[in-house]
């Protein structure tokens, strides 16, 4: 992580009361929590999955959290996205989001990026993070963040919902063995709409979202087994998770060229 030890300040009165669960936990303890304190993230997908993500990411004390979204607020996502209000529909995502997250931590820097993330720019916002969350709704978006990551050296948490069905999966490039996003979608598959097509159950999305914070924080904390080298798999409609196995495609046209060229 880019996080330097000598950045961290000590917690006062206040934050020790507001982590103090945080603190009772072995694993992370105040060294873990004022980590958090001092990380930073990148949320791309204001949607369903950002939200819950999000939410959790700033309740439990990361300290600098980018929003990238250039959607406006619709009808149709006040079913999952709880934190918009009827009065938000027209209002740009990460912006409403962005405020709504402020009131929830002070502790926190929420910085929202009202645009479509170029190449480029994702490349210079992944320059100042520690860990993506991929929360987006497309193909394109997916691999440009991908490739960002593989260029960076930024883990990335992906998560996916559709109907009833999500996935979750961690890539980390920092591990020579671990596959990217490519190696599971190959680059140029079409969009399908996703839940704009075929609708999505409401509390999938929170379980996706919630699960690619608890990588993301895992991840920070150096704590755990994550979820890189795995897919995994929910299903809202029965009990329980599927874990299957993924491997780095030796020919992979992605992460196979970025292995070439270090």
């Amino acid at each position: 992580m880019r996080i330097k030890e000598d950045e961290q300040p000590m917690m006062d009165d206040q934050q020790l009361m507001r982590y103090a669960r945080h603190v009772l936990l072995d694993e992370i303890d105040i060294d873990g929590q004022e980590r958090l304190l001092n990380s930073r993230i990148l949320v791309v997908g204001c949607g369903g999955l950002g939200h819950a993500a999000a939410a959790y990411l700033t309740a439990a004390g990361v300290g600098t959290l980018w929003l990238a979204d250039d959607d406006v607020v619709d009808a149709t996502n006040l079913q999952r996205q709880f934190l918009f209000l009827p009065s938000d529909v027209g209002q740009p995502k990460a912006q409403v989001l962005a405020q709504r997250l402020a009131h929830q931590n002070p502790d926190a820097t929420i910085r929202p990026l009202v645009e479509r993330l170029t190449q480029e720019r994702i490349v210079g916002v992944l320059g100042q993070v520690d860990v993506v969350l991929d929360c987006s709704d497309n193909f394109a978006t997916r691999h440009a963040i991908n490739r960002a990551s593989l260029r960076t050296q930024t883990p990335l948490v992906m998560g996916a919902a559709t109907r009833f069905e999500g996935q979750l999966s961690v890539f980390d490039p920092r591990l020579d063995d671990s596959p990217c996003y490519a190696c599971l979608f190959e680059e140029g598959q079409a969009d399908d709409g996703a839940c704009a097509v075929f609708g999505v159950f409401s509390p999938l999305v929170g379980m996706v979202g919630t699960a690619q914070a608890t990588e993301a924080l895992k991840l920070l904390l150096g704590i755990g087994a994550v979820a890189c080298k795995q897919l995994v798999l929910f299903n809202a409609l029965q009990a329980g998770t599927q874990t299957w196995a993924l491997k780095k495609k030796p020919l992979c046209a992605v992460c196979g060229h970025w292995k070439r060229c270090r």
